[in-house]
């Protein structure tokens, strides 16, 4: 009785620590919304296949200006538990057309519809567990298909290709062109302790798309002293520089996830001769945190400064579950409990392993209750 008053003193003095979140292992999902900002498209060149035309270089000075837009993404992913984790993401993002700057299709050329884009990626991340929050870091590859909708430039063109000055032009299409894609994500995760595996996310993701893109564009020209009625012919277009900047606001959820153990140090007794440690365990847990590890490791340090002629491992449970499942799940704790002191250099003929499962709580509850200062292991040194 002495000894179970003595350590709920010592749990109700002790500084509590909390509890710190778990790198992700096994499968999790997530999915995100945000912004897109998109750098300005390069036009490389304009052909027209039916005036027999070729492919009319434009140079930088040709460049599609977009406004920023929508953002979305869902992933699936496996966490390997040591910070590495691999998933394979779908996204979507779309921004519409601003204006279009051209010598070749005139000074500025009005522009309207939605550059789409959408695809799937495979990513690798890193994780840094800082306890509270986890920032991440991850590259991808895949593949994004980049489809003009409603697209058209409406403008007047200066010379070129053999048509007069003063030239109306309209380019429109609904087509699109898809090319080989990759990222880089940074991000930081914020673990919600209420609930096991929860997580929201903010990261941000530059994408790029390799290469160039050849999309077919209805083309009509009028005035000028173009031929009566006018032109109607299709043009092809090739641009580059697909470049996005992506910032989102997400959830994640880790399936299986539990809540990392909470330790705490039980101050020394000092009205007798044996010393006490004890750590506790979350509900229906008995593997060792990096904090569980370093009490123990007190524990083992200090049967050298002082005569110990034994160690009493006692593990405990609360009464939530059955009494014969919590039998079984005290043992667990123990036996972890004296494997850890044996790896330190603790004799394990010293070491003696009880299991009490429910029988012995430190806070009296009700049946089926779960208190966490009965979740525990005591050490005792005697």
């Amino acid at each position: 009785m002495k000894l179970r008053s003595a350590l709920l003193a010592a749990t109700v003095l002790a500084a509590p620590v909390a509890a710190k979140a778990e790198l992700v292992s096994g499968l999790y999902i997530g999915a995100g919304v945000g912004i897109n900002i998109m750098h300005d498209e390069t036009i490389k060149s304009v052909a027209y296949p039916n005036l027999g035309i070729g492919g009319i270089a434009v140079g930088n000075n040709a460049r599609l200006q977009l406004d920023p837009g929508f953002a979305g993404l869902v992933s699936l992913g496996y966490g390997l538990g040591n910070g590495l984790r691999l998933e394979i993401e779908g996204d979507y993002r779309q921004n519409k057309f601003k204006k279009l700057t051209s010598n070749a299709f005139g000074q500025t050329a009005r522009a309207g519809g939605d550059e789409k884009k959408y695809g799937g990626m495979f990513n690798v991340l890193y994780d840094f567990d800082l306890g509270s929050v986890m920032p991440y870091v991850g590259a991808g590859v895949g593949y994004q298909y980049a489809q003009n909708q409603n697209t058209r430039f409406a403008g007047q063109s200066v010379p070129f290709a053999g048509f007069p000055n003063g030239v109306s032009t309209l380019y429109r299409t609904n087509a699109g062109d898809g090319a080989f894609a990759y990222q880089g994500i940074l991000g930081v995760a914020f673990p919600i302790g209420s609930v096991p595996g929860l997580a929201l996310t903010l990261d941000y993701r530059f994408m790029g798309l390799a290469g160039s893109r050849t999309v077919n564009y209805q083309y009509f020209a009028s005035g000028g002293g173009v031929t009566p009625g006018g032109i109607a012919t299709r043009a092809r277009i090739k641009t580059e520089d697909d470049y996005n900047h992506t910032i989102s606001f997400g959830v994640r959820y880790a399936f299986g996830a539990t809540p990392a153990a909470v330790v705490v140090p039980v101050i020394e007794r000092k009205a007798e001769a044996a010393r006490t440690y004890l750590v506790f365990f979350d509900w229906d847990r008995a593997d060792l945190t990096n904090r569980a590890r370093a009490i123990i490791n007190e524990a083992a340090q200090a049967t050298t400064k002082v005569a110990v002629t034994r160690i009493e491992v006692a593990g405990h449970t609360d009464k939530s579950g059955t009494a014969r499942y919590n039998q079984g799940l005290s043992q667990r704790r123990a036996a972890n409990v004296a494997a850890e002191l044996v790896r330190l250099g603790v004799p394990r003929n010293a070491i003696t392993t009880q299991a009490f499962g429910e029988s012995r709580p430190l806070v009296q509850t009700a049946d089926g209750v779960r208190e966490p200062q009965n979740r525990r292991v005591e050490i005792v040194l005697r």
